[in-house]
């Protein structure tokens, strides 16, 4: 393999390409039609209270202040959890109104140790979104500084 030479180097196309390849099955991935969790939810919660009620020893039943407060418990948990989903999407809404405000300005782009350059033509909505620049898509975080008219 005389004067051959091996280029591995992605540039950085290929590499906001790849990274978004790896965003998407990232959160794709599932364990048995479920997602991975780290966190205890509200089913979870619910699931032990209701195993602790079906193998208590009836010799010596929990008490009702223990049941109340546990169901106390499960009530501040569930709301909680509604307010964390409530959060996430207001997270989402200025997330997405701050890429709209991006539109027609020019950014600088970082990539690792590569920074490009150029005008948001347009953007992506939703959990993560996108802009493009120079006919190419990049997360919002990935944009370094934003550059008046």
């Amino acid at each position: 393999m005389d004067g051959i030479q091996l280029n591995t180097r992605l540039s950085d196309q290929e590499m906001a390409k790849l990274n978004m390849q790896v965003d998407s099955f990232n959160k794709s991935i599932t364990i048995e039609g479920r997602k991975v969790q780290r966190d205890l939810g509200k089913d979870d919660f619910l699931k032990l209270l209701i195993t602790q009620l079906s193998n208590q020893d009836p010799t010596s039943p929990m008490e009702n202040t223990e049941f109340i407060a546990q169901m106390a418990q499960f009530s501040s948990l569930e709301q909680m959890t509604n307010m964390n989903q409530e959060f996430a999407k207001m997270n989402s809404m200025l997330v997405s109104s701050q890429a709209v405000g991006t539109i027609g300005k020019t950014v600088d782009i970082t990539l690792g140790d590569t920074k490009t350059t150029g005008v948001v033509e347009a953007v992506t909505y939703g959990a993560n979104p996108q802009v493009r620049v120079n006919n190419m898509y990049y997360d919002m975080k990935q944009i370094s500084a934003v550059y008046g008219e």
